[in-house]
């Protein structure tokens, strides 16, 4: 049945393809790919635990890709999701991966997926620090949000850091993806493990034995490829990888067309059903 709330957006039928968003995110990250991947399967979007409108995330153990991954299955039994294609973005990208380590994948597509640094190599700690400087800005520049994203050239400036072309986003959509990143409540407790460098790289990605997709964005801010993509080239069995020409950290407003068409061949091509089932445009 359709859903679309704070905490679900669930549309379509077909093969299953659950979106797993980033960071302080929500499902809405994934509005400019919705309607067309709607279109030909059933979509899966939760707001994560811990985040704007997610469901609870219990705090009182360390904060993992595995305790996280608890939380995201328990979600899904609940709602009645078993294994699907699962595309994930940052943070996202390293819970499909984590995922699929446990079986509940059919194939992955990881679009500049969180996770593969190494303790100790300073990543943690650099994105410990950037997370907690966009918060704070996003919380003291609350108020005039509605006139900075007013502006293509401002938004564009104040989106820099997440995506390439800011200004392709509505001005209400650039507001909402700002303000969602200061109501996520697990996100202090996450700031914390990144500063601590610990539990957050993700492990035995041999494991891995479904069909997996390293899609890298070329002007990715926060995760660069060169130094968050060389651990799961290396690591995961049999992984294709790609680069995401033209995008930033969160590509899907910057090339709609070309992360539709990265996600729909792959997952066509791991999928049981005929060809037939999908006719996105490949142009």
């Amino acid at each position: 049945m359709p859903e679309v709330s704070l905490t679900l957006y669930r549309q379509g039928t077909g093969e299953p393809l659950l979106l797993l968003h980033g960071f302080t995110g929500t499902w809405h990250h994934w509005r400019p790919v919705l309607g067309e991947l709607a279109a030909h399967y059933e979509v899966i979007a939760p707001t994560l635990a811990g985040h704007d409108g997610g469901p609870p995330f219990d705090v009182s153990g360390p904060l993992t890709f595995a305790s996280s991954a608890d939380h995201l299955e328990r979600h899904l039994d609940e709602i009645g999701v078993g294994a699907a294609h699962v595309v994930g973005n940052s943070m996202g990208g390293g819970l499909a991966l984590e995922l699929a380590k446990r079986g509940r994948a059919l194939s992955v597509v990881a679009l500049a997926p969180a996770g593969g640094w190494v303790e100790g190599d300073g990543e943690a700690k650099r994105l410990a620090r950037l997370f907690a400087r966009q918060r704070r800005m996003t919380r003291l520049n609350a108020r005039r949000m509605p006139l900075v994203m007013g502006r293509p050239g401002s938004r564009r400036l104040a989106l820099r850091e997440v995506m390439r072309h800011g200004e392709l986003v509505s001005p209400a959509e650039a507001v909402d993806l700002a303000l969602t990143s200061v109501r996520c409540p697990v996100a202090p407790v996450a700031i914390e493990a990144l500063r601590a460098d610990r539990g957050l790289v993700l492990q035995d990605l041999d494991l891995i034995a479904c069909p997996v997709l390293l899609a890298s964005p070329e002007f990715d801010r926060i995760l660069p490829a060169e130094r968050h993509a060389p651990r799961f080239r290396r690591e995961i069995p049999s992984v294709e990888s790609r680069m995401l020409p033209g995008c930033g950290h969160v590509p899907m407003w910057d090339d709609i067309k070309l992360i539709l068409s990265t996600i729909v061949d792959f997952v066509d091509r791991h999928t049981a059903a005929s060809p037939e089932l999908v006719g996105v445009s490949r142009d």
